[in-house]
């Protein structure tokens, strides 16, 4: 007898093909999103993407990622701020303790073009989904607690440092009071997850248009990169607006995942603005915010 699977339970099986249509505000059927995450990681502990191997304490690669948050998130913000682009801020809370300039730099007296904060735990030297449920109840409250002191309101969205999930992440990231979860990259529209306390959003978040699995894991060049991005909003703008043949367009989601250490080093950089200028000159496109996003979708009458 042949075993049946075990599921996760969050979510039936639904194909991209069988979806309720709408349109994204201004009519656009593409929404765009910046996920850029600004990371601080403990010097001689923990996990953290490696430029090379390295000894102990690790310095090459804590330097090499640290200057993210010295220079390449500050060569970030320029680009983004030249394209007038909103921001999704994903932030880990020991950037307040650390470098607190480099999250006041994307207010709004600072920034006018519009910011995310996005709760990313609060450091990506640790793996939430190693923890307790007892223990990573109490980080999603602490990172909470913190970025609404900081920030004067509490974040709306959560994407897990190194995705790492427990089974008890969405459960325990709707009683905190988050109203979608970054976590999972199983569609190209916002979808609802099931929880213990009701319905949580999940807003597309890009396994693949993003630098750390393209750069570091697949060791894509900067060009190579820019061309991904390129080459998934062509192919994106086409199927939203019924251009391939096989659709009648649909309401979709573009992610595009950086990280400052990485896209912020210079030769990055200037492969970068090559894709983003592709997009923005193209202007068929709603750059916007996945807290946004799940605003226009949540006050839809009932999408599916």
């Amino acid at each position: 007898m042949l075993r049946e699977l075990a599921t996760h339970g969050r979510y039936p099986y639904a194909p991209i093909t069988r979806r309720d249509d709408y349109a994204w505000p201004g009519g656009f059927r593409l929404a765009v999103y910046l996920g850029f995450n600004i990371e601080h990681f403990e010097f001689g502990r923990g996990m953290g993407a490696k430029l090379a191997p390295s000894g102990d304490p690790d310095v090459l690669n804590f330097a090499w990622r640290d200057y993210g948050n010295r220079v390449g998130v500050w060569r970030c913000r320029d680009l983004f701020d030249e394209f007038r682009l909103p921001v999704g801020l994903l932030i880990n809370t020991a950037l307040y303790d650390y470098c607190p300039e480099v999250i006041g730099a994307f207010r709004p007296d600072q920034y006018p073009h519009g910011t995310e904060i996005i709760g990313h735990g609060h450091t990506n030297a640790e793996r939430q989904g190693d923890l307790s449920e007892a223990d990573e109840r109490a980080l999603i409250a602490a990172c909470t607690a913190r970025i609404a002191a900081e920030e004067g309101v509490a974040p709306r969205g959560w994407l897990s440092p190194w995705i790492s999930e427990s089974h008890a992440t969405p459960d325990l990231l709707k009683a905190a009071g988050y109203a979608y979860n970054l976590n999972w990259c199983h569609d190209d529209m916002p979808q609802r997850m099931a929880t213990r306390h009701g319905a949580l959003w999940t807003i597309p978040y890009p396994q693949e248009i993003n630098d750390i699995p393209a750069i570091v894991g697949r060791q894509c060049g900067a060009e190579e990169f820019a061309n991904m991005i390129i080459d998934c909003y062509d192919e994106m703008i086409n199927q939203a607006h019924g251009q391939t043949g096989a659709s009648s367009g649909q309401p979709l989601v573009m992610g595009i995942a950086l990280h400052p250490y990485l896209v912020g080093q210079p030769h990055r950089l200037k492969q970068l603005r090559r894709a983003l200028a592709h997009i923005v000159n193209d202007g068929r496109v709603w750059w916007t915010t996945p807290g946004a996003i799940m605003d226009h979708v949540a006050g839809l009458a009932a999408p599916t």
